[in-house]
């Protein structure tokens, strides 16, 4: 015999629910993990596209977006890396993206259970998704969502609200919830409940406080759990890697379409090029490298590396890159270039030793391996950089695109709180703006830098719009 639809019976806060979909909501408090096997595939693909859209939730709070922006700029990036549609969207493989959502956060816990402050980012960027999915979510089933769980809050009864919030122009009052004061200090604070014997008088418009107070909560403590069961996963040598590489993902936001990139994207380009389009458009990693190589005449083996796969993804082919690398060590012999560099180079691009093709390093690769020491060119100027010599290489790369000092305090701010990739941004966002690029935008879309390959082509980009050209070079025709 079925039981009904809604059963009585609380299980933490839960109330049994018997529909024929796995996942009857969009909105989801994440109480079951799932059980089913999945691939490692699976399993990191699903993490690595949450993880774009957590990233770009806190470097929205970085560059204080409102809540508005924050709103606009994550439902474009959930578009494209995490939708979750609502139970009227018939035509779309609903299940498919809620087992998706599902298997992404209970992964991502793994990651980031392990430190005090992992956790504290993840739960303030997972309860900012939650919010955004609230306002956007189908009201019906939003409501029919609520029914599921118990919230411990009682309805006010029309006499208790007429005693607290007399009407005003004849106008009835609204539903009000009455909850402990200490369940929405936020409210609190901002004076958005009545207060009376320790109880708040939550107004339904925020009812959304309760409830993402509850999902914080909530994450919160199944976060102190999964750190403690942890230590049983050490031993499993295929998933610890990928918890590793996770939990840095907050660190340099997590490159989309450019990680794996391992081949020219765009126009090709040529050695005798390459002046011109790193001072127009090389992000400051890149240009920086590029500045030491013609002072310097040589590059180490790391800034070679760093710069060298981010020449070939820009375009240069491996003849041009020998040409070019050719000219830069201009104060060597011929004999010790072939013998010392050729292989080298030819190996980057998978034409020797075991003919892998290398992708070029991403900000979040640049940012954490390989660090550079006394004499070294490759890095991150942002993170690497001293404050004062970061400030002076900036002014002497950009000022001509119109950086000025007036830029430096909001950049070195950002700096100093660790988001480098954001101020990386804002720098493209000011000497773009004569391309039209206002503040917020990012790299388009309000998408933060997270590759070097990223910024340049966007500032290309720009460029070929600017000169009436699409993106593959030719000539937009005006109508007459």
């Amino acid at each position: 015999m079925k039981r009904s639809a809604l059963s009585k019976e609380q299980k933490g806060g839960v109330v049994e629910t018997h529909s024929h979909s796995k996942y009857p909501f969009r909105l989801n408090f994440y109480d079951r993990p799932p059980v089913e096997d999945i691939t490692i595939e699976e399993f990191e693909t699903c993490a690595l596209d949450r993880l774009r859209v957590l990233a770009e939730i806190e470097s929205s709070y970085a560059r204080n977006r409102t809540f508005a922006e924050l709103s606009s700029v994550i439902g474009s990036i959930c578009e494209k890396y995490l939708p979750l549609n609502s139970n009227s969207a018939i035509t779309k493989p609903l299940d498919s993206e809620r087992r998706k959502d599902h298997i992404g956060h209970f992964v991502l816990r793994l990651a980031f259970c392990r430190s005090e402050e992992l956790r504290r980012r993840f739960v303030k960027a997972e309860t900012t998704l939650f919010r955004v999915r609230w306002f956007t979510d189908d009201h019906a089933e939003r409501e029919a969502f609520l029914r599921t769980r118990n919230f411990d809050w009682v309805l006010a009864t029309p006499e208790e609200v007429q005693e607290l919030i007399p009407p005003t122009s004849g106008e009835p009052v609204g539903r009000y919830y009455k909850v402990k004061w200490t369940r929405v200090p936020d409210l609190v604070e901002k004076r958005r409940v009545v207060l009376k014997a320790g109880m708040a008088y939550v107004p339904a418009a925020e009812q959304v406080s309760i409830v993402t107070q509850e999902f914080q909560s909530h994450l919160e403590k199944d976060l102190e759990m999964t750190a403690k069961a942890l230590p049983r996963l050490d031993e499993d040598t295929r998933i610890v890697p990928i918890l590793d590489n996770l939990s840095k993902g907050f660190l340099a936001g997590v490159s989309s379409e450019w990680s794996g990139a391992t081949a020219a994207s765009g126009d090709a380009i040529t050695a005798d090029m390459i002046d011109e389009l790193a001072f127009k458009h090389f992000p400051a990693c890149m240009r920086n490298l590029h500045m030491c190589l013609r002072r310097d005449k040589h590059l180490k083996h790391f800034g070679r590396l760093q710069y060298g796969l981010f020449l070939k993804v820009l375009g240069l082919s491996i003849e041009e890159a020998l040409v070019f690398w050719r000219k830069s060590f201009s104060k060597i012999q011929d004999d010790k270039f072939n013998k010392e560099y050729r292989y080298n180079i030819r190996h980057s691009y998978g034409l020797e030793g075991k003919r892998a093709n290398y992708a070029a390093k991403s900000c979040q690769q640049i940012l954490m391996s390989d660090q550079p020491g006394p004499g070294d060119s490759h890095g991150c100027p942002y993170r690497h950089f001293s404050a004062d010599n970061l400030q002076s290489a900036l002014l002497t790369m950009y000022g001509e695109h119109g950086l000025t000092s007036g830029d430096m305090q909001e950049i070195m701010s950002t700096v100093k709180a660790g988001h480098y990739h954001v101020a990386c941004t804002r720098v493209f966002e000011i000497t773009h703006a004569r391309q039209g690029v206002k503040k917020g935008e990012g790299v388009g879309g309000g998408e933060s830098v997270t590759h070097p390959n990223q910024y340049a082509a966007r500032s290309r980009e720009l460029e070929k719009k600017a000169e009436g050209k699409d993106g593959d070079g030719d000539v937009l025709m005006q109508g007459s």
